[in-house]
């Protein structure tokens, strides 16, 4: 991986070689644990994976057909590497402005070491992540950090093999998400290549924007992409309602099915379910002023107003028309939609 992303260095907006050395060196160590205890977790992990996609697929009724697979178990510092490989590789389709070669030396280089230190405090706190570009051929790598896993199901007092189920269940239903919809793995990166191939409003029309960018950033009490869309233009924002929406839509839908999958497989979902909720919205002040920032609050909404539009559709109108969402881009839920499933029950009912 750092050979290629030296070599092609010089063309891209982030210095991705620097963002993994900053990573690296600012991951802090993992929890004490012994080496019984790591092996264990590491192995129930790796087999975990493959047995709750078999669960997720029964939830879910996608993915039939296809094999079943274990998961990478990996500590702190290999899945910050493993992030910048996948955001290198996601972002290496988008057509950049032109910008002059030393202009573009000093932005990529602070950009490497932004992204080095957001990666780091992430990388205490992730614990799964499907990456649908990573891996050696780029096909797609799941990966479980067994330390944040570790770290997790202490602090929340629940047994070890029921946590490390959930959280198996949340992260392969997300594989299956991109491994049963082909068409999804490539509208994802054409709609993040458009994002960033779109040429930044001027100057003055980012000035003009910004009275009323952080009116929304008062009023909305601290989310910060209510900043970021006011400031972008229209063209811009149109695409991140798009992605927005479809994030959305794939965190909630896995947050519905890895309760869904029930108290047989999961002994106690209901008590893993509160406790984490209380954890997500939990810490101390510096923690949520940097959740605020890094804008991880606004991915905890994402959770739970995706997880509603899917209870609700599945409710009104069971798996199989959930599953019309999987048809193409065009019959994914809008933001409004997300807010009102029943406009898209409407929407895209035979």
């Amino acid at each position: 991986m750092q050979q290629t992303i030296d070599d092609t260095r010089a063309g891209l907006p982030v210095d991705w070689a620097l963002a993994a050395r900053t990573a690296s060196r600012l991951t802090a160590s993992g929890p004490a644990a012994s080496v019984a205890e790591a092996t264990e977790l590491v192995a129930r992990l790796r087999s975990d994976a493959a047995v709750a996609e078999g669960h997720v697929r029964g939830v879910t009724g996608l993915g039939a057909g296809l094999p079943l697979l274990p998961a990478d178990v990996v500590d702190r510092p290999a899945w910050a590497a493993a992030a910048v490989d996948g955001m290198a590789s996601l972002t290496s389709r988008a057509q950049l402005p032109a910008t002059p070669r030393l202009a573009r030396a000093v932005t990529s280089r602070t950009a490497g070491l932004q992204i080095g230190g957001v990666l780091a405090y992430l990388g205490a706190r992730v614990l799964g992540q499907y990456d649908p570009f990573g891996g050696g051929d780029g096909g797609g790598r799941l990966l479980l950090v067994a330390p944040n896993v570790h770290a997790a199901c202490q602090a929340l007092d629940v047994p070890s093999t029921d946590f490390g189920m959930w959280v198996c269940l949340h992260e392969a239903t997300h594989r299956l998400q991109f491994t049963a919809v082909p068409w999804l793995r490539g509208h994802f990166a054409d709609e993040v290549a458009r994002l960033l191939s779109i040429q930044q409003p001027e100057r003055g029309a980012l000035a003009e924007r910004l009275p009323e960018a952080l009116r929304a950033l008062r009023d909305s009490k601290g989310d910060a992409l209510a900043l970021v869309e006011l400031l972008q233009g229209p063209e811009q924002r149109e695409v991140l309602d798009r992605l927005l929406a479809l994030t959305t839509l794939l965190e909630g839908h896995a947050d519905h099915v890895m309760d869904a999958a029930g108290p047989e497989v999961v002994p106690g979902v209901a008590t893993i379910r509160t406790r984490f909720t209380a954890r997500r919205r939990g810490g101390g002040l510096i923690d949520r002023v940097l959740r605020a920032l890094l804008g991880v609050e606004a991915k905890v909404k994402q959770y739970a107003v995706g997880a509603a539009f899917t209870r609700h559709v599945v409710l009104a109108a069971g798996m199989d028309g959930f599953n019309r969402v999987w048809t193409g881009p065009d019959t994914l839920p809008t933001r409004t939609e997300l807010d009102d499933p029943g406009a898209w029950l409407r929407r895209v009912a035979p």
